[in-house]
Parts: C-alpha cells; sequence; structure tokens
C-alpha cells in the first residue's frame, strides 16, 4: 500500500478578500481558531469543520462564503467567530488526482474517519452522527498531518490579509 503524506497550505484569515479566490475550485477545506484549542477526547485540536465542494458550481468559494455569511446554517461556526477570528486552509481535489482514484465525498469521509479515529469524535462544528463510512478499497493511506492544527506545533501557518 503506497503511504502519502498530506500537508495544508498557511491558513487565511476568514474573510471575504480571501474566500473569492477560491470560486470555481473543489476539494476540501478546514476551518480553525487561530489561538484557542478544543478538547477533544484524546487530545487537543484547533481544528472546527471539515467540508467539501464536489463541483465548481458549488465550489470551496462558494461553500466558504455560506458558512461566513451564515446561510450554510451551521450555528456553531457562526458562534465561534463571534468569539474569536476563524481561518481556514483547503485541498484542491485536482491535486490529489494522481493518487486519489475515488470521488470527493469519499476523500472527505477518509479524512474526516481519520480525524475520529485521532481525535475521539468529529470536529465539533461538522455536527454528523451518521457519516457514510468509506465503502472503497482504498490502495492508499493518507498520512494526514493534524499537528498543523495543534497550538504548540502551528509554527507560521498564517498568511496575514492586507489590512
Amino acid at each position: 500500500m503506497k503511504n502519502i503524506k498530506i500537508f495544508f497550505d498557511p491558513g487565511k484569515e476568514f474573510k471575504m478578500m480571501n474566500i473569492k479566490p477560491l470560486l470555481g475550485i473543489t476539494g476540501l477545506y478546514f476551518i480553525f481558531l487561530p489561538k484557542t484549542e478544543i478538547q477533544y477526547p484524546f487530545k487537543k485540536s484547533r481544528l472546527l469543520y471539515i467540508g467539501m465542494s464536489e463541483k465548481k458550481t458549488n465550489s470551496i468559494g462558494s461553500r466558504l462564503s455560506g458558512h461566513y455569511d451564515g446561510k450554510s446554517g451551521n450555528l456553531g461556526l457562526l458562534n465561534y467567530r463571534k468569539i474569536e477570528p476563524l481561518y481556514f486552509t483547503y485541498i484542491n481535489f485536482e491535486v490529489l488526482k494522481n493518487f486519489w482514484q475515488h470521488r470527493v465525498e469519499d476523500l472527505e469521509s477518509y479524512f474526516i474517519l481519520d480525524f475520529v479515529e485521532k481525535y475521539g469524535v468529529y470536529p465539533i462544528c461538522n455536527n454528523r452522527t451518521g457519516l457514510e463510512i468509506l465503502k472503497v478499497e482504498v490502495p492508499v493511506n493518507l498520512d494526514i498531518d493534524w499537528d498543523y492544527f495543534n497550538l504548540s506545533t502551528q509554527g507560521g501557518f498564517f498568511e496575514k490579509s492586507p489590512q
């Protein structure tokens, strides 16, 4: 089985000026807190939400816009944003197609289930109780860099927006 390490790009502030360039891009996106860690059962993480966009008409940019303006109905993200600014990062699905032969929905399931294995529950704002378990045989092991979302290892993972 092939082993592939997944790293995340620098986080961007959760602002429309950073979201708009992602219109038309499909893949996964990750919304997180810059300074506060959530105590999950196994360990802490700043990660709040894992989402996906399966088609260009409902792109990462449009999904993030829905979370930003509240149209997505995710009260957890809206309320966390009242306490502390949010950040996001994303993975463009086109980049992964060379080694991931399945749907983006299966990739999201893989990431969420891997998070559950490492942290004990779904990310706090995912609000999912019945996630479809990946039903396909995957000939690759994705080694996801979840430490990216830990305060002790965040380093320079933030990209500041121009003021």
